[in-house]
């Protein structure tokens, strides 16, 4: 059984869209948009490096303080396949400063935005394999938007730099998963940087591929989506989940957006930076069933459901 044992992140002082307008090649009009209907406030940027912003993250794991000696793995989920030049490696550096230059270390960016709970389902799995009951994997999440192509999804979201580091185990005492779902709609011109007819394709397919994985992973537990509690979606902006709520027939306060104004979408940590936002809040009481959700260009869609 696949569980949480700990979510911690690190949220960078925000910056108005509006002083990012030139960086991001916006006019007036766009400005506009993302500010009145798609709630977007500030996004999260940092002074820090790749390496500085997941140790920040990790630093807060109240849970990894002692248990370093338990961790088998350390993940770095990813959206962007290169951040560094080649042979620096900034999941290295962070595994050594955090002393666990022991553990197994590899990236996982296939699912785009999506590959953070790829990573905690593969972590899972890893575990479950190995047999240990006290074996740990660490999952880091989080990225620089260090070029113009990754800084904003045009029209949908603009990029923030935050971290989330997820400590993964196999028990049952801690945030279970209950259900997992991802589905890849696959072609040959998929990319992250789409051209504007495979985004207009991609927008056609959102719709009924987020509620497809969502209502999917709930069943994988033998419940529906009216039994979630609350959902800790991606934070690409409100009318997406606004009119994705409606759609599924889902109560859209249910739906925690409380991020979206000031952080942006931080690629792949988005659900873990929700998750501890809503736990800090007191959104979260046990008992209570979260399901997870993220979208990956390319074009994946995943849902990743727990109890708490």
């Amino acid at each position: 059984m696949t569980s949480l044992v700990g979510v911690a992140s690190h949220l960078p002082p925000g910056v108005p869209i509006a002083s990012l307008q030139d960086e991001l090649g916006l006019t007036d009009t766009q400005l506009r948009r993302f500010h009145r209907l798609y709630g977007l406030s500030e996004v999260c940027r940092s002074e820090e490096g790749e390496v500085e912003l997941l140790l920040a993250a990790a630093g807060k794991l109240a849970e990894l303080a002692g248990q370093e000696h338990r961790i088998k793995y350390v993940v770095r989920a990813r959206t962007v396949t290169t951040t560094a030049p080649y042979p620096d490696s900034p999941l290295l550096i962070a595994s050594d400063a955090l002393g666990l230059r022991h553990a197994s270390t590899f990236t996982v960016s296939d699912h785009a935005c999506a590959s953070g709970l790829l990573a905690v389902d593969l972590c899972g799995t890893l575990l479950a394999a190995d047999g240990d009951p006290d074996a740990l994997a660490l999952v880091l999440m989080g990225e620089k938007a260090f070029s113009q192509s990754v800084r904003m999804i045009p029209d949908v979201a603009i990029m923030g730099e935050a971290a989330a580091a997820a400590l993964v185990g196999p028990g049952t005492s801690q945030d279970r998963m209950l259900g997992y779902a991802t589905r890849s709609y696959g072609r040959e011109d998929a990319a992250v940087v789409m051209s504007p007819e495979v985004a207009a394709q991609f927008r056609q397919i959102y719709g009924d591929g987020l509620a497809e994985v969502m209502r999917e992973a709930t069943r994988a537990a033998g419940l529906e989506l009216s039994d979630v509690d609350i959902v800790l979606p991606h934070n690409v902006n409100t009318i997406s989940w606004t009119r994705a709520a409606a759609a599924m027939g889902l109560d859209p306060k249910r739906v925690f957006l409380d991020n979206v104004p000031v952080t942006g979408h931080c690629f792949c940590a988005d659900p873990f930076l929700n998750y501890r936002t809503a736990h800090d809040l007191g959104v979260l009481a046990p008992g209570q069933r979260y399901l997870m959700t993220s979208v990956g260009l390319g074009s994946t869609f995943s849902a990743m459901l727990f109890e708490h």
